[in-house]
């Protein structure tokens, strides 16, 4: 696993005045976080209004992200659920060429058990050759991934 240590950008989607993805503020964004002291791109965690997207705009932004990118900097995409298998089909369903890990969030909604917790990064982690980030929000799933557990 490649070492994702230091600053990591949670990337925001900037948006037009009609609503619509702005592709040239997402390049000059992305240019101008590989040029500043960022270590890795986060794409598409929460702060990217990623919730608001459709499947093809999720897919763009990627796209014009890793081109942007050109392999300057590893690039973290964020895709989590609570159905474990969902999440597989997403991560599989989805071009992630230029993508280094996925920030997945521990299950929501659900309030699975520590075990439940384990067996969900378990389960997604031997559907892809990514590195795995596994993100712990308890404030928004409703469960706190424990240090034992991670370990």
């Amino acid at each position: 696993m490649r070492d994702y240590t230091g600053l990591g950008v949670a990337m925001v989607t900037p948006f037009t005045n009609s609503r619509e993805v702005d592709y040239p503020a997402l390049k000059k964004l992305t240019q101008h976080l590989i040029t500043s002291s960022t270590d890795y791109l986060v794409v598409q965690g929460t702060t990217a209004e990623t919730a608001t997207l459709t499947n093809t705009e999720k897919q763009k932004v990627l796209e014009t992200i890793v081109e942007t990118n050109n392999g300057k900097l590893p690039v973290v995409l964020g895709m989590g659920g609570n159905n474990t298998h969902g999440l597989i089909d997403e991560a599989k369903n989805t071009k992630v060429d230029g993508v280094d890990a996925f920030l997945t969030v521990s299950p929501y909604y659900n309030k699975p058990t520590q075990e439940g917790i384990y067996q969900h990064f378990k389960t997604f982690s031997e559907s892809t050759d990514k590195d795995i980030i596994a993100y712990n929000v308890p404030g928004r799933t409703g469960s706190n991934m424990l240090a034992d557990t991670t370990l």
